[in-house]
């Protein structure tokens, strides 16, 4: 350790107390972490709730032992060190702290924590030359490699195939409605919503840049116009839909480039060339609708065609004829 440079501890000047303490500290932070899970998933995911809630007092049990163990050894007072104040530790992301955490985060993030845990301690006990040491990495090893294969026990008693099912179908609803609903959204209002002020521009002034530029201008304002409004009229809490920042950025994001699909074409010089190929884009663009429609909200196809390719047609004529007049 270089005085000056940094203030944290580099693992390999941890004496075995402090590495005893280390351990307590972590075993007591994913404890709690594991609550924070259990606690936001109560609600939408029972099952999955009474897995983290079985973990975290696995976690209590192995912090128990190790406390027992630090007392045999060293007495009552465990130091206070954390994770953060050691050097190459690995380290667990805030990602409880996000609102609105996805279920499959959720069981991604508790398996990697377990699985993070094992690897560093694993790699502690192979460097180190001590005996003792050594032993007491191992043994912190073990107990990490005990957790992973808990948590498959604890998944297998509370989630059965239809605790998964019904799981699985309400995550999907909740992707649906903070993604897919908001997207779909905003590539039907930037498909349709620009087709007139594009196209009565294309065959007002038959310049193709100058076309470019109100597509572009149109489409980057419908998306900020969109993304502003989905963040701000619902901020989820009511409605479940999710964080207001992603359905705003899905909505913003599929508006610019469902107008953009359309105005880029006119990059191309040649007027006609350029037209027709907006044309095809447009074309594209309604039928994607009308499968994602169909796909994510189960809407019949051809219905979803008939009011995308309706509504459609009618913008472009408005824009078509405006602009021809």
């Amino acid at each position: 350790m270089i005085p000056g440079l940094t203030t944290r501890r580099r693992f390999s000047d941890l004496t075995e107390q402090e590495v005893l303490a280390l351990a307590i500290s972590s075993e007591e932070d994913d404890a709690r972490i594991y609550r924070s899970y259990a606690e936001r998933l109560r609600g939408e995911y029972a099952a999955s709730a009474a897995v983290f809630d079985g973990m975290a007092r696995e976690e209590d049990a192995h912090r128990q032992r190790l406390i027992e163990l630090h007392r045999s050894r060293f007495g009552e007072v465990i130091p206070l060190i954390r994770r953060e104040h050691v050097a190459g530790h690995y380290a667990r992301k805030p990602v409880w702290l996000t609102a609105n955490l996805p279920i499959a985060t959720i069981r991604t993030e508790a398996a990697a924590m377990e699985a993070e845990a094992h690897r560093f301690y694993t790699r502690a006990a192979q460097a180190t030359t001590d005996a003792a040491t050594r032993k007491l990495l191992g043994d912190l090893a073990a107990a990490e490699a005990g957790h992973e294969r808990r948590a498959g026990e604890l998944a297998e008693a509370h989630l059965t195939g239809e605790a998964r099912e019904t799981e699985d179908a309400t995550a999907r609803r909740q992707f649906i409605l903070t993604w897919v609903q908001p997207g779909l959204a905003g590539l039907m209002d930037g498909s349709v919503s620009t087709l007139a002020p594009i196209f009565a521009t294309a065959f007002a002034t038959q310049d193709t840049w100058t076309t470019f530029l109100v597509g572009t201008a149109a489409s980057v304002g419908a998306g900020i116009s969109m993304g502003f409004t989905e963040a701000a009229h619902d901020d989820g809490v009511l409605s479940g839909r999710g964080s207001p920042w992603k359905r705003g950025l899905a909505s913003g994001v599929m508006t610019t480039l469902g107008g953009m699909g359309h105005a880029l074409p006119y990059l191309i010089p040649d007027f006609w060339t350029a037209t027709i190929i907006a044309m095809v884009v447009v074309f594209v663009e309604l039928w994607a609708i009308a499968w994602i429609q169909n796909r994510f909200m189960e809407t019949p196809f051809l219905r979803a065609a008939l009011q995308v390719v309706l509504g459609g047609a009618l913008v472009f004529a408005a824009g078509a004829l405006i602009g021809g007049g």
